[in-house]
């Protein structure tokens, strides 16, 4: 952990650095720089991969960076950013720590946050978003390519990501959760309305959907999956307790529907009932339990 620092090029060069960046530190800091004087130089000389570099190297900082509004081209910051209004950035933002946003987060290429994400609008990257805490937005997400949290995401509105979804803790989402890739939640994934992702979807604890649930592959939960329509799935629908739909429980050709696959058999009619509005044609364990009460 760092509060400031001054970066001599001895120092440096202990990191093994590129022989070009070398050069470069050379010819504009012979003398040494502070740590964020010298991302900002970096930033500014177009050298947005060796800023990056940088802060991996040397880390995050406790600064605290408060404006009005971001409009820039590239962002590298080693501490938190706190923006009262929106943050527009063409190409990557970076922080050590977190980032706060009154308004909304749009990136052209990709996000990368030590620690949480919070925004009273959208968070949007064309690229790729990575956020080592939490994830928070009062409208929607969307991240064009895969979107990494280590800790909660919450989004108002829709989440859409055009890769694979990776939350470590719980997501709650108020409207629709699309993906292009697979998505593995660590916790619960509660979505308002439908869950679709062109792969696998895997949660340690319970999903639930006000909507249908769909996945191209398998779909596996530690509890139980609850759909306010149907669950389909191309793969093995396999969940630890119960399966509970308005219409259909359907898995792929050749494949299985498991319930109470962490019950024991005596407690199946309690804790891994399976109810839709017809019997699944492949339901290998639970206990069936017909259509469920509106």
């Amino acid at each position: 952990m760092t509060t400031a620092m001054d970066l001599t090029k001895q120092f440096i060069k202990t990191k093994q650095p590129c022989a070009d960046g070398f050069r470069w530190f050379l010819r504009h800091h012979e003398n040494g720089s502070n740590y964020q004087d010298l991302l900002d130089a970096l930033v500014d000389a177009g050298r947005v991969s060796d800023a990056c570099w940088l802060l991996s190297q040397f880390g995050p900082t406790n600064a605290v960076l408060e404006v009005d509004a971001v409009n820039a081209e590239a962002v590298v910051f080693a501490g938190s950013l706190q923006v009262r209004g929106n943050i527009e950035v063409d190409t990557l933002i970076r922080t050590g720590r977190g980032i706060q946003a009154g308004g909304s987060i749009v990136v052209g290429q990709s996000l990368v946050s030590g620690d949480d994400v919070k925004a009273g609008g959208t968070v949007r990257s064309d690229g790729a978003m990575e956020v080592t805490g939490h994830l928070k937005a009062a409208w929607g997400i969307e991240a064009r390519e895969h979107l990494r949290c280590g800790g909660d995401i919450r989004a108002a509105w829709d989440l859409w990501c055009g890769g694979p979804l990776n939350v470590s803790g719980n997501a709650h989402v108020g409207q629709d959760l699309v993906t292009q890739g697979p998505i593995v939640c660590g916790k619960s994934l509660v979505v308002g309305g439908r869950l679709t992702a062109r792969d696998s979807i895997r949660a340690g604890d319970g999903i639930q959907a006000g909507g249908s649930i769909e996945s191209a592959m398998h779909l596996e939960a530690g509890w139980g999956i609850k759909a306010g329509r149907s669950i389909l799935a191309e793969g093995t629908i396999r969940a630890g307790e119960s399966l509970s739909a308005h219409e259909v429980i359907c898995a792929g050709a050749g494949y299985g529907v498991f319930a109470g696959l962490n019950v024991q058999v005596e407690s199946w009619e309690s804790s891994a009932r399976v109810c839709a509005c017809t019997k699944p044609a492949s339901l290998m364990s639970g206990w069936w339990a017909g259509a469920r009460e509106v």
